[in-house]
């Protein structure tokens, strides 16, 4: 709506409820000129005047009583989804929507879920689990989780872990009929299982870290997946080698079900940060979630 139509409208509703342009504009907290030019402005759009005028009063024409009942449900209706905003913006109940990769739920919310429910059992969590980047504001997210160097551009940022120590994982079925790898050449004489980027389209480099500089090998991998955690399963099951954060496979190198190689060459990653807009830095419940949970 133009802005001069909805001041206008503004004003006749006030002079309409008032009954004087004067007292319209003390409702208004403005001087009475400024009324009385809103009017006319208001009244040559419309192409009809909306008020008979007299020396001490104003009485609405037939296109003034028109108007008037037909716009009074709709600033009613305004006014009601005013409120409602408000509302959402000072509530700590609503529901939150975050994005973010199944490593990011696994280690960095999971553990300390059950703590925030307690705390606000009002907020609802909707969680999005995917490997790619996603625009969250064009997705109508209100936050994303992602390690440290995937964050997406001009978004307000907390830490929720610290930095993670990368492994390069296979099952012992595996290894004891093919041999640990000792080297990152050696990588060439296995079978490798790789991550391909959603957002990127590649193959995801594995990291390594070497005399305190950090390398990295692109595998040539008969198994492609798009989803890491498939990945770890893949090797799990036998068939050949997988990068995964080693927090997110520990218990299963406990286990016996996976062994780590390639050891005093781990590499670490940026640990996981939640980003989001800086226009909902003060979202009631966004702050919560981000008192809770962020480092």
């Amino acid at each position: 709506m133009n802005r001069n139509v909805f001041h206008g409208l503004s004003v006749f509703l006030a002079i309409a409820k008032c009954g004087t342009q004067r007292e319209a504009a003390r409702s208004l907290n403005v001087k009475p000129p400024v009324v009385s030019y809103q009017l006319k402005v208001f009244e040559d759009w419309i192409g009809t005047p909306l008020f008979v005028r007299s020396t001490r009063s104003m009485s609405l024409t037939d296109a003034g009583r028109e108007l008037l009942r037909g716009s009074q449900p709709l600033v009613k209706s305004l006014e009601d989804v005013l409120q409602s905003t408000r509302s959402i913006g000072t509530a700590t109940g609503g529901r939150l929507r975050i994005n973010l990769p199944y490593r990011a739920w696994q280690l960095a919310i999971a553990p300390n879920l059950e703590n925030f429910r307690a705390a606000f059992p009002n907020i609802q969590l909707e969680f999005s689990i995917e490997e790619k980047l996603t625009d969250i504001v064009e997705e109508g997210f209100h936050a994303g989780v992602r390690l440290g160097d995937h964050l997406q551009d001009g978004m307000l940022r907390r830490k929720l872990t610290d930095p993670l120590r990368v492994a390069i994982v296979g099952s012992p079925d595996y290894l004891d009929a093919k041999g640990a790898p000792l080297r990152v050449e050696d990588l060439t004489d296995h079978t490798c299982i790789v991550y391909r980027g959603g957002t990127s389209g590649q193959v995801q480099p594995w990291p390594f870290s070497k005399d305190g500089e950090e390398i990295s090998f692109t595998p040539k991998a008969p198994l492609i997946f798009n989803d890491m955690r498939t990945a770890v399963e893949a090797a799990e099951q036998g068939f050949g080698l997988a990068w995964s954060l080693l927090r997110g496979v520990d218990e299963k190198i406990r286990a016996g079900t996976l062994r780590e190689v390639l050891k005093p060459l781990a590499a670490e990653r940026p640990g996981f940060y939640i980003y989001y807009p800086r226009q909902i830095k003060t979202l009631p419940i966004l702050k919560a979630f981000l008192d809770h949970f962020a480092k």
